[in-house]
């Protein structure tokens, strides 16, 4: 007998143009999953009414308050039915993944299998906090699931008002700018603050995400509360051979118009023989330069990380960057790693104390202000936490090498005595 299925006059328009649309990717899952086809047709009715009608509930697994996003159907009939009675539940899973996104071929094979075994097939990698999203299951199925899925060694990310699944880049398996151990960081953090993700405590959702270089291809400062970026503090790298190669190659005008004019510090120059030069000291390691002349430019050899904390998307205040809260930390050594862990601790803790209902760290930031916040956590204030120190015009910079000066002499004396 073939599945019910439903007229779709609004989601068919978005087979009509010349993308690949989610909608026949639903069309094929909903020949071999009812849930799908009620899925459908429960989006075209809210396509047409501009309204979603989801609503949440309790769903989960023993030992857990979190890791699942329970969704029923608010669309009932006259005589209180679901008026899409195959997909009244359509519960959403969330598993984390491994740090790096590494997978071997037959994991993916299992992950899939097992889907289709307990759920309606459909599989999102990865959800914007960094899960594995197994979208489309009931609530009879959530704990068999989840009892197979633990088999293969995976857990439950974070869902609610609690420390969300992390995520790091690739890193240093495939990546030449990599300036830190990207996994190391991601699981220590996760393992630390793991009963905060299995079990909601927290006002709002807090996210922590790892880039082993200023690219951030994990969105990091954009998109989470606690960001940690690869970084280092000597000077770039030169292969003047490759320089000259590359000018060569390119010609002088190119060169000129897209690494030497695009530093947003003016630190670049190139010399009448196609040599580079840098003012390291006015370097903000944007990593425009090493991305475009990969092979004559890297990072430094003295690499660690900045952290960087309250960044999000919009919600009471709007966007926001996160403020840079430790400008350099090396991670060399066991007691490194410590130091970042311990400010990682003081953040959540502080965050759970003093966040108001629903909201961020950055807009806890916001309301108190950065100085009360890093005092609190226990952080020095430093002079590169100013967030556009060449466009702000009340910083003077006539004498910044003078004051920088003054400041790091300061700090000698402070650690002397």
């Amino acid at each position: 007998m073939a599945n019910k299925t439903y007229d779709t006059p609004k989601l068919d328009e978005l087979e009509s143009g010349p993308w690949p649309s989610f909608v026949t990717g639903l069309k094929r899952l909903a020949a071999d999953k009812p849930m799908i086809a009620g899925v459908l047709g429960q989006l075209e009715q809210s396509y047409t009414d501009r309204k979603g009608y989801w609503k949440g509930g309790t769903v989960g697994v023993y030992g857990y308050g979190g890791g699942i996003i329970p969704r029923f159907t608010e669309l009932k009939d006259a005589d209180g039915e679901p008026q899409f009675p195959e997909a009244q539940e359509f519960h959403t899973m969330r598993f984390i993944p491994p740090a790096g996104m590494h997978y071997s071929t037959q994991t993916l094979r299992d992950i899939c299998d097992m889907w289709e075994k307990h759920g309606s097939g459909l599989i999102a990698l990865h959800g914007q906090t960094g899960d594995i999203m197994l979208q489309g299951t009931t609530a009879d199925q959530v704990q068999e699931c989840f009892d197979e899925f633990n088999e293969y060694g995976f857990d439950l990310g974070g869902a609610g008002p609690a420390v969300r699944t992390g995520m790091s880049c690739v890193g240093a398996a495939r990546c030449e700018h990599s300036c830190c151990n990207e996994q190391k960081i991601h699981r220590m953090l996760i393992n630390n603050f793991l009963d905060d993700m299995h079990r909601p405590s927290l006002p709002y959702k807090f996210k922590f995400k790892v880039s082993g270089c200023a690219n951030d291809c994990m969105n990091a400062i954009e998109r989470s509360d606690f960001a940690v970026i690869g970084t280092w503090r000597d000077a770039i790298e030169v292969d003047q051979s490759e320089v000259q190669a590359f000018v060569a190659r390119k010609g002088r005008q190119y060169t000129i118009d897209n690494v030497i004019t695009r530093c947003p510090s003016g630190a670049l120059s190139l010399t009448d023989d196609d040599q580079l030069e840098i003012d390291n000291s006015s370097c903000v390691r944007c990593m425009h330069c090493i991305n475009v002349m990969t092979k004559a430019l890297s990072p430094g050899q003295e690499r660690g990380v900045a952290i960087l904390v309250g960044g999000k998307r919009t919600l009471r205040i709007g966007d926001l960057f996160g403020s840079v809260v430790v400008p350099f930390l090396p991670l060399r050594n066991h007691e490194d790693y410590e130091r970042l862990l311990e400010i990682a601790q003081e953040v959540v803790d502080f965050f759970a104390e003093n966040a108001l209902e629903h909201e961020r760290v950055g807009e806890m930031i916001e309301r108190i202000g950065l100085p009360n916040f890093l005092e609190a956590v226990g952080l020095e204030v430093d002079p590169n936490m100013i967030r556009e120190p060449r466009s702000i015009s009340y910083v003077r910079m006539d004498d910044w090498d003078e004051q920088a000066e003054k400041w790091h002499q300061r700090q000698q004396e402070s650690a002397a005595s």
